[in-house]
């Protein structure tokens, strides 16, 4: 929850003067209240639209909510779910996770799926079985077509927003796990699927987290508010 529609703007204002070195793609995933104004800002650019939640029904008495249907029209083409905020705050579980993301993909939208472990998680010895557990439910009745579009984001509890970073050994390692687990149920179409880091990434560790052969990109936080340093995870040296 940062950035008012305005200083979003201002942001993508900024953004939308680098250039990137790479191969890359670029998505923002700004507040819903600052979607029309971020979808206004990056018509005929390269930069893609996301949003932060969604909800599974088309239309009723979900109060508060968003539906699929108006998010594209605001041109957003990507939607984070089960972020660990909004299990955490939010009363999120895998059931809805998965439930979100089955419409997201039957209505043409790419959901950015986030699994990851508790501090306390990680301290039992049990990161893998978590992270495919939950890799494994939110995919629960995707079909192989379907498998392509989607992209998980692998973001330990424990470091986000606390300065805490995984090794890259260790993220690269946890993201090879969740790609055995999509492997199991998709078989060589879990190449497809892009998996993520996520979890105090900046733009001193990018180069050494993206340079992982598991790691396939990064959801980036607290320095995605810097234009800055958004450019240096972008074109980040390998």
């Amino acid at each position: 929850m940062n950035q008012t529609p305005a200083q979003t703007v201002a942001l993508l204002q900024e953004l939308k003067k680098i250039q990137p070195k790479t191969n890359v793609e670029v998505v923002v995933c700004p507040m819903t209240v600052s979607l029309f104004a971020a979808g206004m800002q990056l018509k005929g650019t390269q930069i893609r639209l996301g949003a932060q939640n969604v909800h599974f029904e088309d239309k009723g008495a979900f109060t508060g909510e968003a539906n699929c249907a108006s998010l594209q029209e605001l041109g957003v083409e990507y939607v984070i779910l089960g972020h660990s905020e909004r299990r955490q705050y939010f009363g999120e579980t895998d059931a809805t996770v998965n439930k979100k993301t089955l419409k997201v993909l039957t209505e043409g939208l790419k959901p950015i799926v986030c699994v990851g472990e508790s501090l306390a998680e990680k301290q039992t010895g049990i990161t893998k079985e978590v992270v495919c557990m939950q890799t494994k439910a939110a995919l629960c009745g995707v079909s192989r077509a379907q498998i392509s579009d989607v992209v998980i984001a692998y973001e330990p509890i424990w470091a986000i927003g606390t300065g805490m970073t995984a090794t890259a050994d260790d993220a690269n390692r946890t993201i090879a796990d969740i790609r055995g687990a999509i492997r199991e149920m998709f078989g060589d179409a879990a190449q497809q699927v892009r998996i993520l880091y996520g979890g105090s990434m900046n733009e001193k560790n990018a180069g050494e987290l993206m340079s992982q052969p598991e790691i396939d990109g990064g959801l980036i936080g607290g320095a995605s508010l810097v234009a800055a340093k958004f450019e240096g995870i972008i074109n980040y040296h390998r």
